[in-house]
């Protein structure tokens, strides 16, 4: 080496100490601020006791082809085609002047953006109340979500052209099922294969219970809702084409044997994965849906009396301060906290939801077996369904969260958040009169 060039580097190596000093110093400045707490606020509730009506459509979603293959953190595909269609299903239910809307989408998951506009749409329809939930599909399409932190872990670069795909599909199906309301009874039933699924992360093991409710007109069934718990993470990655994964094919099956129309939703699938290995990608989505629907079969249940009790309740509390003390090491915690602060909502939404005997507890995020029954034992809820309305991320115990165990290796915050879901949590079910310890 030139006596020059050792001259010139011994010059630059100061500037360039000092200027990568400088950017760590940036990066680790306290850009959160504090974060503000707050008691529970309920948005709005509708109640409401009498013969029960439902509706129910399904609309096949138009992706902005091409367009990213959302579920994974880069590199990911990006794809010009389906496997097979991505659908909205949406259920209108009705009871002594309550009307309440769910909708379940083939996403990873849904956003408020998302939730917001649907109920903006549905409202013109007549609609007011509306729970959104996503099917957690790791090969549907992305592009939906403007955060940087979903962008860079799960979505894609973010597109309009994705949100006003989602949005035109769940309220063109809403309009639909509202449009097609007929009288109904209601049946629910339960069967569970623990075999089906495993915990991926230990912590509370997944009892593979399976949750079937029956809504029947006279000329048969109207719809069906299936609450399930397992990651759709059949499909491989790196397909050039999207795909509904096992929810979508369930729901196809369902339907095809006239079950009317077939409405799934995760329940506490945090660190429930499926426990089923015959056949690869498409093949084996096929056979594990076809397990489900034989066990959808045996979760027979017999009509609830009239009349039948419908409840729906939005609650927003604030959320903690993000802690990304488990997602990076101790040196850039500062500045990861300030990566997850510029990405993170300040305020979140939990919703309760009553129908008959069912009394549902819906969690923005991605609640474990554990966090998912520490939320029911808070709440009186008969079920935790996740992915609704929004997403924070994962959600394990706070015991799990201290021990840096668990799903919580990938919580965006810190164990004070399964404490302001839960608080949230019994704010909403009194508001729509949940029973304590069922």
């Amino acid at each position: 080496m030139s006596s020059f060039r050792r001259s010139f580097l011994r010059t630059l190596l100061p500037f360039a100490l000092l200027t990568a000093g400088a950017a760590y110093a940036l990066a680790s400045w306290n850009w959160c601020g504090r974060w503000e707490e707050r008691t529970p606020e309920v948005l709005s509730q509708v109640r409401g006791e009498g013969p029960l009506k439902a509706g129910a459509a399904k609309v096949a979603l138009s992706p902005p082809f091409p367009v990213v293959v959302a579920g994974y953190a880069p590199p990911r595909s990006e794809a010009s085609q389906a496997e097979l269609p991505l659908h909205a299903r949406a259920l209108v239910l009705e009871a002594g002047g309550a009307r309440v809307g769910v909708v379940s989408l083939e996403l990873l998951f849904v956003t408020p953006e998302i939730t917001a506009r649907v109920r903006e749409r549905a409202a013109q329809a007549g609609v007011k109340e509306v729970l959104v939930v996503a099917t957690h599909t790791h090969s549907s399409f992305g592009g939906y979500d403007a955060r940087w932190v979903a962008e860079l872990s799960g979505t894609g670069r973010y597109q309009e052209a994705s949100v006003n795909a989602v949005v035109a599909g769940a309220s063109e199906a809403l309009e639909k099922a509202a449009a097609s309301m007929a009288d109904v009874t209601m049946e629910v039933g339960g069967a569970a294969d623990a075999g089906l699924v495993y915990s991926r992360s230990g912590g509370d093991v997944p009892d593979g219970q399976l949750t079937r409710v029956v809504l029947r007109g006279a000329a048969g069934p109207v719809a069906e809702v299936l609450v399930f718990a397992a990651h759709a993470t059949l499909i491989p990655r790196q397909r050039t084409l999207v795909d509904p994964d096992y929810p979508g094919r369930l729901s196809m099956l369902r339907e095809e044997t006239g079950q009317g129309v077939s409405l799934f939703v995760q329940g506490s699938a945090g660190n429930a994965s499926v426990a089923f290995s015959e056949g690869q990608g498409p093949e084996r989505a096929l056979g594990f849906a076809r397990k489900l629907s034989t066990l959808a079969d045996t979760a027979a249940g017999v009509p609830e009396a009239a009349p039948v009790r419908l409840a729906f309740a939005r609650v927003q509390t604030a959320l903690p301060r993000p802690d990304s003390s488990r997602l990076v090491p101790a040196f850039t915690r500062a500045a990861g906290d300030n990566f997850l602060c510029a990405s993170s909502p300040r305020e979140t939404e939990v919703d309760a939801l009553t129908l008959g005997p069912l009394e549902l507890l819906s969690i923005p995020g991605e609640p474990t077996v554990g966090a998912g029954r520490a939320l029911a034992d808070l709440s009186g809820a008969t079920h935790v369904l996740g992915l609704a309305n929004g997403y924070v991320g994962y959600l394990d115990t706070a015991e799990q969260v201290r021990a840096g165990q668990g799903e919580s290796r990938r919580q965006y915050f810190g164990p004070t958040l399964l404490e302001r879901l839960g608080a949230a949590a019994r704010v909403a079910s009194g508001a729509v009169g949940f029973s304590p310890g069922k």
